[in-house]
């Protein structure tokens, strides 16, 4: 696990588009810059998403595949499953501690 995960993941921008990719994968930059302008009133240029993908894609949470001229983008959400198995993974029996 590297410091790209928890970098891609601490930015709101970020997160929003991994909502989009989880909504419905396999859109193109188009679609992606399309939804966050419409639904989250988000007025970012193409070339800033562009890079915020490049981010998500460095850290393993978005994948790509060509169709031609086409770029999709998919969620990969292995990452986020190597966290939870880390901190939130089976646990030995012990005592519980008092949330209070």
């Amino acid at each position: 696990m590297s410091d790209d995960l928890f970098k891609a993941l601490a930015d709101g921008t970020r997160r929003t588009i991994l909502d989009e990719l989880t909504e419905q994968s396999g859109q193109t930059l188009f679609e992606i810059c399309a939804r966050l302008s419409m639904k989250h009133g988000l007025g970012i240029s193409r070339q800033a998403v562009s890079q915020h993908l490049a981010v998500l894609e460095a850290a393993g949470l978005v994948e790509t595949r060509r169709e031609g001229r086409y770029k999709f983008h998919e969620l990969n959400v292995a990452p986020l499953r190597h966290i939870t198995e880390r901190w939130l993974g089976p646990r030995t029996p012990g005592p519980e501690k008092d949330p209070s």
